[in-house]
């Protein structure tokens, strides 16, 4: 197996260097274009980074869930999921972290790189609170900086159109893929049918 083992012999692969479209698009505080893609996004993946590892999660709410604090702070309830907390528990080790922002509809997303910690502001906390349920913490994320991503992934994919998706018969479902994996002890038919009364229950 050939790699690379250079920073230089990587660029030489990736000539010519960037033009100045991919780079003046870097800011270091909020612009108007900037908050307006953000206030769009239903959905943000997190990316965090512990002594385990990296960790990718989902994010997702209704357009606009992650408050624009000010130019350089955002602020993203964390809302109720399965408490395997794998995020926070980074963020409280390594603040290092970023946001990934979708639009759908859109090619365009945003990036948001930074430092967070974890606030438990009883007033912060009650100003996210949806049907009266607040998030048990608040990602504050102290912006380092934040720039568009080009739609080819986007366009690759194909993402928004509804001829390209997947059949969900096509795929395992939660509850079969934790059969699977513990000899039926956990999971199966019942867990899935039990799931959407169960989600619609803890959503918040």
């Amino acid at each position: 197996m050939t790699i690379i083992t250079s920073i230089d012999q990587l660029e030489a692969l990736y000539l010519p260097a960037p033009v100045a479209a991919s780079t003046v698009k870097v800011a270091h505080a909020m612009t108007p274009d900037y908050r307006r893609l953000i206030e769009a996004s239903p959905f943000a993946a997190l990316a965090t980074i512990g002594p385990e590892g990296i960790d990718c999660s989902p994010r997702g709410d209704k357009p606009g869930f992650v408050r624009i604090h000010d130019d350089r702070t955002l602020m993203m309830p964390d809302r109720r999921g399965n408490n395997r907390i794998d995020s926070l528990r980074n963020i409280v080790r390594d603040s290092r972290c970023a946001f990934l922002f979708l639009i759908p509809g859109s090619g365009t997303t945003m990036r948001v790189n930074g430092r967070a910690h974890l606030s438990v502001d009883p007033a912060l906390l009650e100003s996210f609170a949806v049907e009266d349920k607040a998030p048990r913490t608040v990602i504050v994320l102290d912006i380092d900086e934040l720039y568009f991503q080009c739609a080819r992934a986007i366009i690759r994919s194909d993402l928004w159109n509804p001829e390209r998706h997947v059949d969900p018969g096509t795929l395992p479902t939660p509850g079969q893929i934790l059969a699977s994996m513990t000899a039926n002890e956990v999971g199966g038919e019942t867990y899935d049918k039990a799931w959407p009364d169960r989600a619609k229950a803890t959503m918040w």
